[in-house]
């Protein structure tokens, strides 16, 4: 019997299976067979036993009484409550010397009898509740229901626990030994889930049968679908062993995560193991694809990997005239180790080359190690190994260790040499410690070092222009919540152009928190004035040494070895406040210890200045004494009309006496610089790793002036009629200081230099600008600062530095709903050159991470700097200016067309020092990318067509060019 038939024809046959059994009651009422004596069941004769129907095989006509009656006594004493009839299609008929035996089961709470003459063969769908619980093994199971003890079954029943549902009915055929789910069925287990319209399962054969069907539409619904260890498969029909695993699925589409499997037939071999004919592999969700391998035979393991024999690609269901002879196709979910792809460039310095060929390899579950090679046809090549290794809740770290050997062929013909040659080194690491961890222990590292040489050869544009690196490895502890710190740091820094690179190796720093010796442990009432009295320390111990890395010695690291201390001990106390006003005395004493000292004087011979350096101990000392007042001003004026309903301005005056004696006029020395009387005073413990102490002793005020401003204007877009909301707040000036102080006891240059600041955003936050400037109100004559102030010629005075920048950034309203926080999934755990190494790649690629929903958009930056420094022979100034723009942005040709660009322009040079421009196509699941870079050391230009799946990443078509200049 075809157990998948049409719902109708099912409820038609039930009705007249019913009407028939009730004319059969009816007329054989009369024939009832008397009760015989209870025997007791045991063994293979319980009632779970003789219900699989394996009892029907005895041939004996006595022993099939005999089990009969042993049923009608046990039926006796087992009552089924609340339980609806469920009727089989099936009739139990067994003759025993021409008398017809058969049995039912009557429902709502009524005894299980014996009637001879019934020929009805129907058992209640909640026969398994009523069946004591031991242990989950070898049964159905309904949801929501404990595991069953069905241990004394026999030993041929399902072999797992399964759960299962239908909407409409679930049936059980005691003849045919078989069970049926109707309508939306589902099984599952945990091995695998099944789900289907239809589901039977037949016990004799252990096979399960799927099926859908179709609606009025001829319209399948319902379709077979297999969830098995995170793949998922749809297929027009199954036929599966739960025994052994076997199966056939035919016309499935079989889905692993990016994977999407489309095969006329699958043959399954084993839980994890299949066979698959005319096979169409892709990463595309859409059916049809836009591209599949189509290989007519593939096997694929479940979580592991797909191996297929030769393969055709296709394009838009057209084959092309390209053969690959295997495939195989990575399923691994999670870190797996493997080859990775080169891509094919041309550069007219390096030469043909592959880039990016390597190897990944998983270590453990902690560590695994990324190499990968770039090789060139005029002999150059570089070599990177980068670890990377994570331990949840511990630490996260990775190493990038890079060997660079350059080969440029030299096209100027300036030098003699065919090619110009050069070696270089890189190391990059970065570690971060889990706060977790060791709470109060942290470690921390982010190192960049290298040659000097080594960013001038790489390709990339904006890496050639930077021209400082710098590296620091830090280990912290605290004690006693805080109050104690002690830190260990290794530094670097380094200047690409003068090939300086400085090294401070060991820097330890000790500070403790203010403590406030005078206050009671337990503070009852208003504490007195003189608790609030604090005293805190702070020490820094450093070492360095330096080199040029064109003229390393060994030898030579003894005599530019500097080490040196700093000491500061301040005293504060906080005095109850007078109305508005809040005063603050202060006390403070720092020490420096030098390693060395300079002694300069005028060599009227050479007519230059001779130095000479001590080495040794030497130490500074300086201690000032003060009084702060602070207070905060506030003033509003009220506008009527207008749509500006007030404006606010907040002033935060400081106003401090200090005074400082003079403790280092003997750290001085008067130097004559030239052949004429000019002279200047000149610190002996200048060029130390410490900076030092100025001389002269300074009682004077100080001021300082911060300012914000703030508008109440009418809010345009306010539609509720909330009074609250009919007025916003905008920020004209977030912050405007003005910093200076005046030395009273002082014979000349009593002003010191004023400092400004200010920082605001403009246009609705849309533009940010900060600025800062420096300006002296004394003349300079030949570098040396007179005692003539400027103001009293009308003038501000001199700006001896400053700077200015701007940044803002404009969009266009998104095509979609999202915010950027859901555009981006940032890793909070990436180590910091992960981070730089993946901004790098979309730096170059651009073209590959532009998003489709914004249809344009345009960020902007303009930084300007001045500043002077004293020249070599102290009799002038050396001024510059540093200027820059940087706009970057891209806009929407057509829905699937972007182009996009960046620029860097050196204002002050009048040059374009970068420039790189990207066109885009987004096309479902491929993309194409051109990406042009015109301007700089390195010009190129790449044509780059992949699939967007990172399983296929790696197969793209490329071409690719670079120009060395």
């Amino acid at each position: 019997m075809n157990l998948s038939y049409p719902v109708k024809i099912k409820y038609f046959l039930r009705a007249c299976m019913a009407l028939l059994f009730l004319l059969m009651w009816i007329t054989n009422t009369t024939a009832k067979t008397p009760n015989p004596a209870n025997p007791s069941i045991t063994g293979k004769t319980s009632l779970p036993y003789l219900l699989t129907g394996e009892w029907a095989a005895v041939q004996n006509p006595a022993s099939i009484q005999l089990q009969i009656e042993k049923l009608r006594r046990f039926a006796n004493n087992y009552v089924i409550s609340n339980v609806k009839p469920l009727f089989a299609t099936g009739v139990m008929d067994r003759s025993v010397s021409g008398t017809r035996f058969n049995w039912w089961l009557l429902a709502d709470g009524q005894n299980l009898g014996y009637l001879d003459t019934i020929p009805v063969n129907s058992i209640p769908a909640s026969f398994a509740d009523s069946i004591k619980p031991r242990t989950p093994k070898d049964a159905f199971t309904f949801s929501k229901v404990p595991p069953k003890d069905l241990s004394y079954l026999s030993q041929d029943s399902i072999p797992n626990v399964f759960d299962y549902k239908a909407t409409d009915s679930s049936v059980l055929y005691v003849k045919q030994n078989t069970f049926a789910l109707h309508k939306d069925a589902n099984v599952k287990n945990p091995e695998y889930e099944i789900s289907a319209d239809d589901i039977n399962y037949n016990k004799n054969t252990d096979i399960i049968r799927a099926f859908g069907n179709k609606d009025t539409s001829d319209n399948i619904y319902g379709k077979p679908t297999i969830t098995q260890q995170g793949s998922k498969s749809i297929m027009d029909s199954l036929k599966f062993n739960v025994k052994t695993k076997k199966g056939i699925l035919k016309n499935t589409y079989y889905n692993e995560g990016e994977i999407f499997v489309k095969a006329d037939i699958v043959k399954k071999i084993d839980s994890n193991s299949l066979f698959a004919k005319d096979a169409r592999f892709t990463t595309c969700n859409l059916d049809p694809p836009h591209f599949d391998f189509h290989a007519f035979k593939m096997k694929m393991i479940t979580g592991k990997l797909a191996v297929s024999g030769p393969a055709i690609p296709e394009f838009e269901g057209v084959p092309m005239p390209i053969v690959i002879p295997f495939g195989i196709y990575p399923l691994t979910r999670g870190r797996h180790s493997g080859f990775l792809p080169p891509t094919f460039e041309q550069n007219s310095g390096y030469g043909l080359g592959f880039n990016g060929l390597g190897y990944y390899k998983v270590i453990n579950d902690y560590w695994d190690v990324t190499t990968r090679a770039n090789i060139y046809s005029y002999g150059g090549y570089m070599i990177s190994v980068n670890p990377n290794y994570y331990k949840r809740y511990k630490y996260r770290g990775s190493l990038n260790l890079q060997y660079q050997f350059t080969k440029i062929l030299n096209t100027s013909g300036i030098s003699r040499d065919e090619y110009t040659k050069s070696t270089t080194v890189h190391i990059g690491w970065s570690h971060s410690m889990d706060s977790k961890a060791r709470p109060g222990v942290s470690f921390s590292a982010n190192v960049n070092a290298g040659s000097t040489k080594y960013n001038s050869y790489l390709t990339n544009n904006l890496q050639n222009i930077q021209n400082q690196m710098s590296s620091s490895i830090t280990w912290a502890k605290t004690w006693d919540e805080g109050k104690y710190n002690l830190s260990l740091a290794a530094n670097h820094n380094q200047n690409n152009n003068t090939h300086l690179i400085n090294v401070q190796l060991p820097t330890a720093n000790f500070s403790m928190a203010t403590v406030n010796p005078f206050q009671k442990k337990e503070q009852v009432g208003k504490p007195k004035w003189y608790e609030n009295l604090g005293i805190s320390y702070n020490g820094t111990l450093m070492n360095q040494f330096s080199f040029y890395d064109t003229a390393f010695s060994a030898s030579q690291l003894k005599d530019t070895m500097l080490w040196g201390a700093q000491h500061q001990i301040p005293i504060t106390l906080t005095l109850p406040a007078l109305g508005p006003l809040l005063f603050t005395p202060s006390i403070s004493y720092s020490q420096n210890w030098y390693s060395r000292k300079m002694d300069r004087h005028w060599n009227e011979d050479s007519l230059v200045i001779d130095t000479t350096i001590s080495r040794g101990f030497f130490a500074a000392q300086q201690m000032s004494f003060g009084i702060s007042m602070n207070t905060r001003i506030f003033g509003t004026v009220n506008f009527k009309k207008g749509k500006i309903k007030a404006i606010r301005h907040e002033i935060r005056p400081t106003i401090s006496l200090s005074y400082q004696p003079d403790m280092n006029g003997q750290n001085y020395q008067t130097l004559q610089t030239d052949t004429s009387t000019r002279r200047m005073r000149v610190s002996k413990f200048e060029g130390n790793i410490v900076g030092a102490f100025g001389e002269g002793s300074f009682g004077g005020i100080n001021f300082g002036l911060d300012n914000i401003l703030q508008m109440k204007k009418v809010n345009d877009k306010d539609t509720t009629g909330d009074p609250e909301n009919a007025t916003k707040k905008v920020n004209l000036i977030d912050g405007l200081s003005i910093n200076t102080s005046y030395n009273m006891i002082a014979d000349t240059l009593k002003w010191s230099p004023v400092s400004i600041s200010m920082r605001t955003a403009l246009f609705d936050n849309k533009m940010n600008v900060n600025a800062s400037m420096t300006i002296d109100q004394y003349e300079y004559d030949r570098g040396v600062r007179v005692n003539k102030l400027l103001w009293k010629e009308g003038k501000i005075g001199s700006i001896t530095s400053g700077n200015i920048s701007m940044s803002t950034s404009f969009s266009s309203k998104k095509a979609d709903n999202r915010s950027d926080q859901q555009r981006i999934e940032p890793d909070p755990n990436m180590p910091y050159d992960q981070q730089q190494r993946q901004l790098q790649y979309v730096r170059d690629n651009p073209a590959e991470f532009v998003d489709f929903n914004i249809p344009w958009n345009l960020q902007a930056s303009f930084a300007l700097g001045f500043y002077r420094t004293l020249a070599p022979d102290y009799n002038s100034y050396i001024h510059q200016v540093t200027s820059s723009l940087n706009l970057n942005g891209d806009f929407s040709l057509t829905p699937k067309w972007k182009a996009g660009g960046s620029i860097y322009f050196d204002v002050g040079s009048q040059e374009v020092r970068m420039l790189s421009l990207f066109l885009t196509r987004e096309m479902h699941c491929w993309q194409m990318s051109i990406n042009v870079s015109p301007i700089g050391r390195f010009k190129s230009f790449s044509i780059i067509l992949n699939p967007k799946s990172g399983i296929l990443r790696d197969l793209k078509i490329n071409r690719s060019r670079s120009f060395y200049n």
